[in-house]
């Protein structure tokens, strides 16, 4: 079973220093990083990944030059709890999360601990020029917010489009009510502002898109352009603007040593009929597979052969310590940091430079609310109440239920009876995982109100 760890410095230096010997030169220099997130998008809301109406020709073309990724899973079901798996590579129960988002089931004052280590904190010791432009959902307060958790720009909204009007750039408060259907192309000019300002130094750019989290509203040039109403429309204005950024890296002579990533932050959100997670069930909160299997897309020129395509499992809590490789950064010499990182670097995989097994064959599931409720090994996954996997009224809610994804890929057919030795193995496992997982965590950062 892939377990959660300590990065062990002589290990990672081992590894780090078999890969330099693998790369081509083109990756000799430091790379930039960057790191595009949409809000709510299903996996099957692109064309790549089988959508017959929606048309991203700029994210196709970007797997067409890449890997594209078809067993990645979200850092969890909801918006807060992904964004902290991202950016610390750490299940979010690590960082005392227990349920909800900021703005919603979770109290107003708390939000990510400025002791946890970040992303972008991790790049800063690399030297790294850092920015952030989208949305942030770690927290609304002032100790919690991106400016002050490794983010040297912050350009943002600090939650939901639909749960705050503000606009920010670090303190200050630009815009009050914003428009909303200007959010992606506001986002994209202000991160293309900061690749063109960043000269010669290296940068990890972070764009969360607050697209295509509802309320939907198209951008005017994109209003009625595509053929699947407005959903269709505000995903199609993003797909371009990434496209914007892409052409940018080109035009400054960059792209061949910028490893771009995109991915979701979690599955589509219930209320927005339009988005699916085919061929998946379930949507964001759920721990069936469509809550947290997105798309993700990966270009490194030279690096990651184009064309690609993995079905290996792969979290985008795995993104700090791959990231982190493919950069050059030792993260055993950062004494700052979460208790324990349980992603692992799936670099090799990646590039398939390394040949040998995959080093991830174990996750788990939260349900956005009510806590951890599945694990799956290699092709089973195994939700330890029947009643989280929504099987009807026939099934024993308090019994398990078992699902073989490679021959039931909507979680459908419930095979515990036939596997009960499965099933004891399975949530063995589970049990392991979790305690080591509560042996090791922080609390969530709380700030006092601001005075009024």
């Amino acid at each position: 079973m892939q377990r959660s760890f300590l990065i062990s410095q002589c290990s990672l230096t081992v590894v780090f220093a078999l890969v330099l010997a693998s790369v081509p030169a083109v990756a000799e220099s430091t790379p930039n990083v960057v790191l595009i997130m949409a809000d709510d998008l299903g996996y099957h809301d692109l064309s790549g990944y089988g959508h017959p109406k929606i048309k991203t020709p700029v994210l196709d073309q970007l797997a067409k030059d890449g890997l594209k990724l078809t067993s990645f899973y979200a850092g969890a079901t909801v918006c807060t709890p992904s964004r902290m798996a991202l950016m610390t590579g750490a299940y979010p129960i690590r960082l005392g999360w227990k349920k909800g988002v900021v703005g919603y089931l979770m109290n107003k004052n708390v939000g990510m601990s400025p002791e946890a280590l970040t992303m972008a904190e991790v790049f800063q010791t690399k030297g790294y020029r850092t920015g952030l432009f989208g949305k942030w959902h770690l927290g609304d307060r002032k100790p919690f917010l991106p400016h002050r958790q490794g983010f040297d720009v912050a350009y943002y909204i600090n939650k939901s489009n639909n749960q705050t009007p503000k606009l920010w750039r670090g303190d200050e408060l630009l815009e009050n009510p914003f428009s909303n259907r200007l959010l992606t192309e506001k986002f994209t000019r202000e991160a293309i502002r900061f690749i063109e300002e960043s000269g010669e130094k290296p940068f990890f750019l972070y764009v969360p898109y607050s697209a295509p989290h509802f309320p939907l509203e198209a951008h005017p040039k994109w209003k009625g352009k595509s053929a699947f109403g407005v959903y269709g429309d505000v995903v199609e204005e993003m797909d371009a603007r990434i496209g914007e950024i892409l052409a940018t890296l080109e035009r400054r002579k960059i792209a061949k040593r910028t490893i771009v990533v995109f991915l979701s932050d979690n599955g589509p959100e219930p209320l927005t009929k339009e988005s699916k997670a085919l061929p998946f069930r379930g949507k964001k909160w759920s721990s069936l597979e469509g809550g947290t299997r997105v798309p993700c897309i990966l270009r490194y020129p030279g690096v990651i052969h184009p064309g690609s395509e993995s079905d290996s499992i792969v979290s985008a809590m795995d993104l700090l310590p791959t990231l982190s490789k493919a950069c050059g950064i030792d993260l055993a010499k950062i004494s700052k940091g979460s208790p324990v990182i349980d992603g692992v670097d799936v670099w090799n995989s990646l590039t398939s430079e390394a040949g040998g097994r995959h080093p991830r064959n174990t996750l788990l599931y939260w349900h956005g609310r009510d806590g951890p409720e599945a694990i799956r090994v290699g092709d089973w996954k195994l939700f330890f109440k029947g009643k989280s996997a929504r099987l009807g009224r026939k099934v024993d809610a308090n019994a398990p239920a078992l699902f073989q994804l490679a021959k039931d890929i909507d979680e459908t057919d419930d095979v515990s009876a036939k596997h009960p030795e499965k099933v004891a193995e399975l949530k063995k496992l589970a049990e392991q995982e979790l305690a080591h997982i509560r042996s090791r965590t922080m609390s969530l950062g709380n700030a006092k109100p601001a005075a009024k």
